[in-house]
């Protein structure tokens, strides 16, 4: 096959010679977002609430600046997922009663309904994105990716907690 014919998909742009495994994780966590919003679209939800959920449903109420912290994205991100979140009925924003300044956030219990979905959603996901992996491969596979996250952590100081 002449570089002409080749897959615009797996064409590597010259600029990107020097890292093509960057390139490939960069292209990979894209295509990995864009199947989970695909998935997600049907339950209502926008790609990145699935996580505020999840930590909302594991944690019970916290607070808006420690959910922020927890799902690592811009607190005006998290402000909008939350302001769409409430407007579905998913969850509920109050005043912190020890510190009125603060906001606390909640699940709801309609919310409740979406956790075996959400979790049907990612196990789909899963399925779809080791397909053809054996389980040795996907241990391996797994163990691969915690290696070039503490890399990047280290590299970031950003470590998940």
């Amino acid at each position: 096959m002449s570089p002409s014919e080749e897959p615009a998909c797996t064409a590597l742009p010259a600029v990107a010679n020097g890292g093509p495994v960057s390139l490939a994780l960069a292209r990979v966590a894209r295509l990995h977002r864009v199947a989970a919003g695909r998935r997600l679209r049907g339950l209502g939800l926008y790609p990145g609430q699935e996580f505020v959920m999840m930590h909302l449903w594991d944690r019970g109420p916290v607070r808006q600046s420690d959910l922020i912290k927890a799902v690592e994205l811009d607190p005006s991100t998290v402000t909008k997922m939350l302001q769409r979140l409430e407007h579905a009925g998913h969850v509920r924003r109050s005043p912190d009663p020890r510190d009125r300044r603060a906001v606390l956030v909640e699940a709801t219990d309609q919310s409740c309904g979406l956790l075996d979905d959400v979790a049907g959603v990612w196990s789909a996901l899963e399925e779809r994105t080791l397909a053809g992996l054996s389980a040795a491969d996907q241990a391996e596979f797994t163990r691969l990716l915690g290696l070039v996250e503490a890399n990047l952590c280290a590299d970031s100081g950003e470590c998940p907690q």
